[in-house]
């Protein structure tokens, strides 16, 4: 009898029909995991990049006439907002203001609109010194916050900012209507 149960155990032991299975059982998690990683990093970089072109898109728009109205204004805005097509816009936020730059070169606020976040301070001061008495500037800052769809239970939101900055095209400053 005792001679049976060895007999089977070292059968049991030498049999390899069963490997294949077993590996893929062992395997399937990690493959999931990193798979459903690729993918929140993926759309991670996705919007990364819509956040620099909707940023653009604004900037472009604010900066291409001498004056601009709040229709116009929120056409740009609207704008900046097509650019995350298809994501959610739930976490978007803008700051868009015109700068003209004193005496001494720096920068003083002429208008600004922000919506759905704080004004970037930030934006305005690193300008400082880069343009003569009578010029202006238009900076427009666009943050997004990312909650990832996997690892949300792992890593906090990601918060996306990105400033754009442009001159005017028709004339130094643009002008509130």
């Amino acid at each position: 009898m005792i001679k049976m149960i060895v007999q089977f155990i070292h059968d049991f032991l030498k049999r390899e029909d069963g490997t294949a299975a077993m590996e893929a059982v062992m395997l399937f998690p990690p493959l999931l995991v990193l798979m459903m990683g690729v993918y929140d990093l993926g759309n991670g970089i996705v919007l990364s990049q819509k956040t620099i072109t909707a940023t653009q898109i604004a900037a472009d728009l604010v900066s291409r006439d001498s004056t601009i109205d709040i229709t116009r204004l929120n056409d740009s805005i609207q704008a900046a907002r097509l650019a995350y097509e298809p994501y959610s816009l739930n976490e978007f936020g803008i700051d868009v203001a015109s700068v003209e730059f004193d005496a001494n070169r720096l920068p003083q606020i002429l208008w600004r609109e922000t919506r759905d976040m704080p004004p970037n301070s930030d934006a305005i001061t690193n300008v400082n010194g880069i343009g003569d008495e009578g010029e202006g500037m238009i900076a427009v800052t666009v943050r997004y916050t990312y909650t990832p769809f996997f690892s949300r239970y792992f890593i906090n939101d990601l918060d996306m900012q990105e400033v754009a900055y442009a001159r005017g095209r028709r004339s130094p400053t643009v002008e509130w209507e």
